[in-house]
Parts: C-alpha cells; structure tokens; sequence
C-alpha cells in the first residue's frame, strides 16, 4: 500500500503571487484520510536553479525539518499546554544526533488512535523526513522550501476501513491548519543513497512498524512495511549482483565501498530474502486486520514465495484464502503449515472450520437439488 496518493495538482495564475492546490491521500492511526494543500509561491521566494532542480532547495529523505503545525480554530488549552512542554525538548541542538532527535519525537508527542496530526500542535518540532511520524506533515514538507507555509484541509476517506472520527472533531469537518517550514538539514533522494544507507533505512522501518502494530497502530504499522519494501526494490539489483560475485568478492565490496562510513553494512543475498519476506508477511498481518483480505493474499503469496519455510506467512495466506471463500488454496496453505510444524492448534482448528463449511455448504446444495428434481 502506498503511503501517499496524490490526486491533482491546480496552479494559480496571479500576477504576482501563484497557489497550487493538491490534493492526495494519507495514513492515519484511524485510517486515510484526503488532504487537500494550498502553497502561495510568493515573488520575492527563493528562486529556481538555472537546472530547474528544485530538490536542493525542498527537504530530501533523512532531512531533520523544523516544522509548526497549527489548527486555524485551536482553542483546547489542554492540547497546547501539552504542545509547550514538547517544544523545549524537541529543538535541534548541534550536538544531537538524529537517533536523539527521533526518540525525542516519539518520546514527547507518541503516536496516537485520536489524532490525525500526529506532532505537537502549536510550537515548533523536529520531524525527519522518511521515518513516518506524520505522514500528512512529511507530504507538505516534501514540497516545501525554508520560511515557507501552506494551509492544509483534511477529510476521512469514507470508504475506507476503519476510519472514525473522535468528537468533537467530526463536527467540524474539514479539518484545517497550517504547516509552517522554518529550515532543515541536508538529505538525500533515494537513488543518491549507497545501498547501505537505504539498507539502514529497511531494517529501521520494519522495527518501527513492529513498535507501532504492539502499540495497536496498525495503519502506521502497514505503512512501515510498505516505505521498507519500496527501498528493497532499489535493492534487487545490487543483491543479484552480490550472489553471482560469492562471498569473498562481497565482502572485498564492502571494504571498498565503505570508505570509512559506518552505514555501508550491506545484506546478503539469504538475508536480503528474509527480510523482504517478513515484511511481505507483517503487511499481510496488518492487512488481515485492516479488513483487507485480497491484498494480504497477495502479500503472504509473496512471503511464501520468498521462504518457503515461514510459517506465520502461510497460516496469513491461509487465513486471507478463507476471507475470500478461496477454501482449497486455504487448506493447501494450512496443509503446507502442518508440514512445518505438525502439531500446530491454529493449522488443525482452521482445517475443521474449513470442513465444517464445506459440508455444510454441500448439505444446502442437496437441499436446493432434491427441491428442483422432487
């Protein structure tokens, strides 16, 4: 699943100042929700490059962005005073590390099911570009330059699963506020990244999305797995290259690559299928509970495919299969879990559930035949 999905961008026409409309869809613990953006480019703004690269000028993946989020009609005195204490801990300081600054993020303003925005409202943070925290914020952010500020309106999805809307929130739809760049650090677009810079990246947002499925934010969980797998897809590439080259020749590779940087710790083929194959399972598993059967199918397909020995992958496949009322893919999975481990109570439970319907099925179908014929 994608993080983000944008729908349509209108430009202004103005002599002197332009907005752009935006449109696209986000991830929120209670589920997606449309954000609708609008940036003023004022005349005397930061101007273009003579390239036309405006990425030097936006904040890139791993950016450290200072940011203010604030609600046009916030009057919840409980919420800013919460927001004040936030901020005295949440400023960049030079001696800080970027793991410092992220646990301070997640320490102080932790992911929470009745929030759609999840920073401190009202004071200036510190956001790093990738990880997550806020998917709507990181979305404006990517687009924005240093001193700039765009107004944001934010709708729930109907359709989508899942989705509620704390009072007295719902009253007052769409949400609005404003997102409000001060500076940020440099970072990098994906394909600038050494493989073992975005190999970092994976490994921290499956640990992320484990945290935040225990904490039952199952979204920001799926969304995890989903940003780890899209960098693997980079990966593919390099991991062929290693397994034709051996061992001996990869670890030669390293030594060359690193040139003293401490992220340049490269998988290996073997661990490289693992991952991508427990990533494929855990969005299958947030899959299940989002009430999302058919993608989780195809998530646990993958994971099997990728190791043939998960068992958590293919109990999720045969759990999806039932979901769908796909009864002989379902038992074949189940079956091929038996196999891996012979005595498993949820395998055998599944297995007569399946059968219990299955015959219950055939009864009514003789039911409806001895009516037609009789």
């Amino acid at each position: 699943m994608d993080p983000v999905h944008p729908l349509e961008t209108l430009h202004g026409n103005g002599d002197h100042d332009g907005v752009d409309v935006t449109s696209w869809v986000s991830v929120c613990p209670r589920g997606l929700w449309k954000v609708q953006q609008k940036r003023i480019h004022k005349e005397n703004q930061q101007p273009v490059s003579n390239s036309g690269d405006v990425s030097c000028y936006c904040p890139r993946l791993g950016s450290l962005c200072q940011v203010r989020v604030r609600l046009k009609a916030n009057t919840d005195e409980t919420e800013r005073s919460a927001s004040d204490k936030g901020n005295e801990k949440l400023s960049v300081q030079p001696e800080q590390s970027v793991a410092e600054v992220t646990q301070a993020v997640e320490t102080v303003f932790p992911r929470c099911q009745d929030s759609v925005l999840q920073v401190p409202l009202g004071g200036w943070t510190t956001l790093r570009l990738g990880e997550g925290q806020c998917d709507i914020t990181e979305a404006c952010l990517e687009g924005m330059r240093a001193g700039e500020k765009c107004e944001i309106f934010l709708s729930p999805v109907a359709h989508g699963p899942d989705v509620s809307v704390p009072q007295p929130a719902e009253e007052h739809l769409p949400l609005c506020a404003t997102v409000e760049l001060e500076s940020f650090t440099p970072g990098k677009e994906s394909w600038e990244m050494s493989p073992g810079e975005k190999w970092e990246w994976v490994k921290s947002h499956k640990e992320r999305g484990g945290v935040r499925f225990r904490s039952g934010d199952v979204w920001g969980a799926a969304d995890s797995y989903s940003r780890g797998l899209k960098l693997l897809i980079t990966l593919c590439g390099h991991v062929r290259e290693l397994e034709k080259k051996g061992q001996e020749q990869e670890t030669e590779e390293q030594r060359d690559a690193s040139n003293g940087d401490k992220t340049q710790n490269l998988p290996s083929a073997t661990e490289f299928k693992t991952i991508k194959a427990e990533l494929h399972s855990n969005l299958a598993l947030c899959q299940l509970k989002l009430n999302q059967p058919k993608r989780a199918r195809a998530s646990a397909a993958k994971a099997t495919e990728l190791d043939p020995g998960g068992a958590k992958a293919w109990y999720r496949l045969g759990q999806a299969c039932q979901m769908v009322n796909e009864l002989e893919e379902a038992k074949q999975a189940f079956r091929k879990l038996l196999e891996l481990q012979p005595e498993s109570p949820a395998a055998l439970k599944a297995l007569k559930d399946i059968a219990s319907k299955e015959k219950e099925t055939n009864t009514q179908l003789g039911l409806r035949l001895s009516k037609m014929f009789s």
